[in-house]
């Protein structure tokens, strides 16, 4: 009787094995079918621009200028290879390696998708400043020319595979752009007084290489130090499932499922930023976070943590793209300095959005005054009420028990509910993705508010719904300059703007 319980037990196990195992690959060839169910890849998708920088071309490429260098060789290529192989069309025809096209960036006064150096008579200081992941130099260009009025010696970096082709994402490591960011963080370093402090402005993925570079810096003092970090939508952690990206990559190189290497593939009508996301990208997050981890572990068992740069970070509550909770958790709870500073921008909470609220995300950050301290001074700029749409600031200084309100002149647009991971670096009249934009000739993607039947743009809805501009730049952009400034201002504290 035993003998035939087992026999059974150990039937009913191998069926419900194969069972498990026929859905897994049944669910798998369904998902590759459904991947590459989408539409076919074009040349920019495909082309391996082989002059792009890489940690191997470290042996050769030992200063800035080597890499300005080298940066004129690859978009070289990129107009050999991408641009004159692509057949031209209509100029309302947005594709930014169409020379034909509003899209095309070399159709503008500057590319804006190179590096860029500013640099005053006497700089007061250095910034460098290091864009987001498929982004380009333009996302910080306005802060860069502010910071360069200001007297700062400013350099915006493009990092490795970007400004170029969405493919470059396919092939670019986390530790390619950290090189690079070395580099440039050598550059300002040179180029500005001994004495003269350093400061590093990241937004998104940039934010996590400008804290990877400063743990880096605290281990290798030949490297230049950092005095302050500013971080824009930092990705400090991104969802776990991202490390199961690299499966999907590596299936890619099969003849036939060269889709899989693409989590997106879109229409590439912006000139700053790649609509198509590679995989690789999403997995050089990923691993990038998990480095940033152990080292902030390593400082803290040596009891270095206070030895971290001085760090500000600015975000929405909502995020789509990376978790806020992060930053919190991961960084700002691990690093000790009095001065350092989380900004938050709220939702609009006007009567007629909130019945439509899935989640209420302020209830995430509910537990920073569960226990009356905190590690780091917080404002928080939110409606004062349900019947206004101006703001106010919330602040809770890290010496004080009790918060502080401050009437602010900031003002929810009209249609706006919320700021977005890709609003906030850029101001409204910003050219491109400005509610108003500066200059009207040209593409003006900030303005995409349109209604109409679905199925006829190429853009898709949720793109033309994401808030492309931030509101509140002005105060994003003075928050910044002042913390980068209080450690040296030397006369009047208040930054004109």
């Amino acid at each position: 009787m035993k003998k035939k319980l087992l026999h059974a037990l150990k039937a009913v196990t191998l069926k419900t094995i194969q069972v498990v195992v026929s859905s897994l690959i049944g669910a798998t060839i369904l998902y590759i079918y459904l991947m590459n169910n989408r539409p076919d890849l074009n040349l920019w998708h495909t082309v391996h621009l082989d002059e792009e920088f890489t940690v191997q071309h470290q042996a050769h490429i030992k200063t800035f200028d080597d890499y300005l260098a080298l940066e004129n060789t690859l978009f070289s290529q990129l107009e050999h290879e991408v641009y004159q192989l692509t057949s031209s069309s209509p100029r309302n025809a947005l594709n930014r390696f169409d020379s034909g096209s509003l899209a095309d960036p070399v159709n503008y006064p500057k590319n804006w998708n190179r590096s860029f150096i500013l640099k005053p008579e006497q700089p007061r200081g250095g910034v460098l400043l290091v864009h987001g992941l498929s982004d380009s130099p333009y996302s910080l260009r306005k802060l860069a020319n502010t910071l360069f009025s200001q007297g700062y010696y400013v350099l915006g970096l493009r990092m490795p595979g970007h400004g170029t082709a969405p493919s470059g994402l396919i092939h670019a490591s986390w530790q390619d752009m950290a090189a690079a960011v070395k580099l440039a963080a050598h550059h300002v370093s040179q180029n500005i007084a001994d004495e003269a402090p350093i400061s590093i402005v990241g937004y998104s993925m940039g934010a996590a290489q400008a804290v990877n570079y400063s743990l880096t810096a605290l281990r290798d003092r030949t490297l230049p130090q950092v005095n302050t970090l500013a971080l824009i939508s930092p990705a400090i952690g991104v969802s776990s499932v991202a490390s199961l990206a690299v499966w999907q990559s590596r299936l890619s190189v099969i003849p036939g499922l060269e889709k899989l290497a693409w989590n997106s593939i879109g229409p590439e009508y912006d000139p700053y930023k790649y609509n198509s996301f590679a995989v690789n990208a999403g997995d050089q997050m990923y691993r990038l976070t998990q480095a940033i981890n152990e080292q902030l572990l390593q400082l803290n068992n040596a009891g270095q943590n206070g030895e971290f740069p001085r760090t500000i970070a600015l975000m929405s509550v909502i995020d789509a793209t990376v978790s806020t909770q992060a930053v919190v958790n991961n960084l700002f709870d691990q690093i000790d300095n009095p001065d350092n500073e989380l900004v938050i921008f709220d939702i609009n909470r006007n009567e007629s959005y909130t019945p439509f609220i899935k989640k209420d995300p302020i209830e995430d950050y509910g537990h920073l005054l569960d226990n009356g301290t905190l590690k780091f001074n917080l404002t928080l700029y939110s409606d004062q009420s349900t019947d206004t749409d101006q703001l106010v600031a919330h602040k809770w200084l890290r010496s004080e028990q009790e918060s502080t309100f401050a009437p602010t002149d900031m003002i929810w647009p009209r249609h706006v509910y919320s700021l977005s991971h890709v609003a906030l670096p850029f101001a409204p009249t910003d050219s491109f993705y400005g509610s108003i934009p500066e200059n009207s000739n040209g593409l003006q993607i900030g303005r995409l508010e349109t209604k109409g039947e679905k199925g006829l743009l190429n853009i898709s809805a949720s793109d033309m719904l994401r808030l492309r501009y931030n509101p509140f730049y002005n105060t994003l952009q003075q928050k910044i300059i002042e913390f980068i400034e209080k450690p040296h201002r030397l006369t009047d504290p208040a930054v004109s703007l």
